[in-house]
């Protein structure tokens, strides 16, 4: 390659190449190119056409694409008047290109590329594109085609978007390919249902039902996040699911929210099911009058929300329509602001770093195009979020109007085992609701003075964290989160099943989730169904244990078992079940 070019370029000439290889493969076929964008990893291009296009066509399509790329051709730049590009690709019978061309702006220079001639390929594009086709790297490969409505039209039908995935070099590619397969065999819901964890019924669309194992991590997600609230000094709340629309209005989610909220009529009244927390807690704080003295003041609620999302959009755990969050607000005057996020930042890197978390990002979020609440206040805001990320000590990034409509936040996002990168955490710094709700505080002064708050989810969702977290250890939960932690194998039932009984109950006692496995099976098909549940310990009994009042201890992914004594086995469990504190929560 006698030139470099960077990654983003590559994969949208790339794009370019499938389209063309498409079209020559089917050239008695009208094929209609709308839009072929970069994304991560590689690009999609949205095609219609009679044909569909399936995983049987993709080795053809990537070998013409190769070939393409073979003969060389030059990737030319053409600069055209509205008018005529309209003409030109409505000769080539491209009427979703004239769509594209007839919104662009008064004025804007249209361009478009072509491969090797205008006869043989031209696509409307900004560019830039490579020089020659000979340049794009040829480690590409296509992964899974989707149906797209044009223009994100639901009125329009459906069209074809190809996926693929590009890098610059075979070794990404490669990895990239690899990450894939895996993220296959850890996809949550996939795990869900062969660990008994979860499911899904179509009478409640994007509502789980948590089996008893499932029910097992999930409080003991909620009881690691309130160990952290007994340390960083938070109150927990309860406050009804279904509150009148005017609490809504005042609140600014009635304007901005409703087309994802839940509404129901009760004896003549309009009411809606709470999509989140915070209007309930300005309506708790506003119960009472404080003081200085009193603040920061932290609710916290595990209270459960709703919220409408597109039956297209759910996605197993991770997009669902009923969910909890570890949600709490902060009530504090404004010269307190930057001391608490500090605290903030303290509380979430613990919280990941216990979960085996460690590349995480820091965004700064900036007020929205939608937005409540004046521009002087806005800037008041973000401006105090900066200055508490700059004394962080940790690395962030500006995510232009990407906050709530009500003020900025901070968003952490971490990396899971494959490199995949999800929002969690949240600190989004409030102006807006306390003068809503006109609430107060009396000062050092003795005057009136007006609160703000600090809406701050920590895991997030934890519908959400459990299917991140579920992928990220791919089901094997440390000791303290695992629904089961030890299953007792009696070799004989005869002979052992009740010395494994008395074990199992002294087990229980000292708070260990034991299963005894009596079933009348093989010692093989014992140990196969143990593995795969991913059980962390397995036991076995047999003369030998009973004599020397001891277990054959096995651990999840080990070949090979360790004989313990049972006051030794006891220390062990209990050394394990400590990890259920951060270390920088054990006394």
């Amino acid at each position: 390659m006698s030139k470099k070019y960077d990654l983003e370029t590559l994969r949208h000439s790339c794009a370019h190449l499938m389209a063309q290889a498409i079209m020559e493969l089917f050239p008695n076929e009208e094929v209609k190119l709308g839009i072929g964008p970069v994304i991560d990893n590689g690009f999609y291009y949205d095609i219609e056409m009679n044909t569909r296009i399936t995983e049987e066509h993709f080795e053809e399509i990537e070998n013409k694409m190769l070939s393409i790329i073979k003969e060389g051709l030059p990737v030319e730049r053409f600069e055209i008047e509205r008018n005529k590009a309209a003409e030109l690709f409505g000769q080539k019978g491209q009427s979703l290109k004239q769509e594209l061309i007839k919104d662009f702006p008064e004025g804007e220079a249209i361009t478009y590329y072509s491969n090797g001639s205008l006869e043989r390929f031209i696509d409307l594009c900004r560019g830039p594109h490579v020089d020659n086709t000979s340049h794009i790297p040829p480690f590409f490969k296509l992964l899974h085609t989707a149906g797209a409505y044009w223009r994100g039209d639901e009125s329009r039908p459906m069209i074809q978007r190809i996926y693929a995935a590009h890098f610059d070099n075979k070794k990404d590619l490669k990895q990239y390919l690899f990450n894939l397969e895996e993220a296959k065999k850890r996809d949550h819901r996939k795990l869900g249902k062969e660990l008994e964890l979860f499911h899904f019924d179509p009478l409640a669309p994007g509502s789980p039902f948590f089996l008893p194992k499932g029910t097992i991590i999930y409080n003991e997600l909620v009881d690691f996040v309130r160990r952290l609230y007994t340390k960083f000094n938070y109150k927990e709340v309860i406050t009804p699911q279904i509150l009148d629309v005017s609490l809504w209005h005042t609140s600014g989610h009635y304007e901005n929210y409703k087309e994802n909220m839940f509404f129901t009529p009760v004896e003549g009244r309009e009411f809606a099911v709470k999509p989140m927390n915070c209007p309930c807690h300005m309506l708790m704080y506003k119960h009472f009058k404080y003081s200085y003295r009193d603040l920061p003041l932290r609710y916290a609620d595990f209270g459960r929300l709703h919220r409408y999302e597109k039956s297209g959009t759910l996605a197993g755990l991770t997009r669902v329509r009923t969910f909890c969050q570890d949600d709490a607000h902060i009530f504090l005057p404004k010269d307190s602001i930057q001391a608490e996020v500090l605290e903030l930042m303290n509380m979430f890197f613990i919280a990941y770093k216990h979960f085996g978390f460690k590349d995480i990002k820091i965004n700064l979020s900036t007020r929205p195009e939608k937005y409540v609440g004046e521009i002087e206040t806005w800037n008041q805001a973000e401006d105090s979020l900066k200055s508490a990320l700059e004394n962080s000590g940790h690395e962030w990034k500006i995510k232009e109007g990407d906050g709530a409509f009500y003020g900025p936040k901070i968003d952490v996002e971490i990396s899971d085992a494959l490199g995949r990168y999800y929002q969690l955490g949240t600190i989004q710094l409030d102006f807006q609701l306390p003068e809503r709700f006109d609430l107060k505080f009396t000062n050092s002064d003795g005057e009136q003075e007006r609160p703000v708050v600090i809406h701050r989810a920590l895991l997030g969702s934890l519908e959400r964290f459990f299917g991140v977290y579920l992928e990220h250890v791919a089901g094997i939960f440390p000791f303290w989160l695992a629904p089961v932690q030890a299953t007792i194998v009696p070799v004989n039932n005869e002979l052992h099943l009740d010395y494994a009984k008395k074990l199992q109950e002294t087990l229980v006692s000292q708070g260990v989730r034991v299963h005894l496995d009596d079933r009348n099976e093989s010692m093989g098909f014992k140990t196969r169904q143990i593995q795969k549940s991913k059980t962390p310990f397995m036991l076995v009994i047999g003369d030998r244990e009973i004599e020397n009042q001891s277990v054959s201890l096995r651990a999840y992914g080990e070949k090979k078992s360790e004989t313990l004594t049972n006051e030794l086995l006891f220390e062990k469990f209990r050394q394990l079940s400590l990890e259920k504190l951060p270390t920088e929560l054990r006394v």
